[in-house]
């Protein structure tokens, strides 16, 4: 058996011009895609605590409370404002400008320390509670945004 020289091995070279050209690639690619989001609300909420039996914690500043109410088919069936019933076409808008009204002072929108606790029923669709989280907190008025309430909680789930 003849073992071969082992002295002669090949040497390798990579070529790095082809690897530089997939990285400036790659660059153009990810610049030229990327999209600037607008901003998203920025706005505290507190979830109501695990144990039902549980109350939450007391709040110092004044509490709005709304209440959205579910039809059989999981569909709105009423805004409430307190305990007034926003019964219009446009149930968040109506909404919106309520809470517009009371946060409206001398300072502008946004200055008062209002909370808003919003309870909606367990069967309610998700983008109900979504719309009304949008119409309490604030609104843009020519790609300017105007904070309302910054402070948003949930109202504890009810026995069924």
């Amino acid at each position: 058996m003849k073992i071969r020289n082992s002295d002669r091995r090949e040497h390798i070279v990579l070529q790095m011009t082809p690897m530089i050209d997939i990285v400036f690639q790659l660059l153009v690619f990810f610049v030229f895609t990327f999209k600037i989001v607008l901003p998203e609300g920025d706005f505290n909420i507190r979830m109501p605590s695990a144990s039902a039996s549980e109350s939450s914690e007391p709040s110092e500043t004044p509490l709005l409370k709304v209440r959205l109410r579910a039809t059989p088919d999981r569909e709105l069936a009423s805004v409430q404002l307190g305990d007034e019933v926003l019964d219009s076409g446009n149930p968040f808008f109506d909404l919106q400008s309520r809470i517009l009204t009371l946060v409206d002072d001398a300072a502008g929108p946004g200055s008062t320390e209002l909370e808003v606790e919003i309870e909606a029923d367990y069967d309610l669709k998700y983008r109900y509670v979504i719309n009304a989280i949008t119409a309490v907190t604030g609104y843009i008025d020519n790609g300017q945004q105007h904070k309302l309430v910054e402070r948003v909680r949930f109202a504890p789930m009810a026995e069924r």
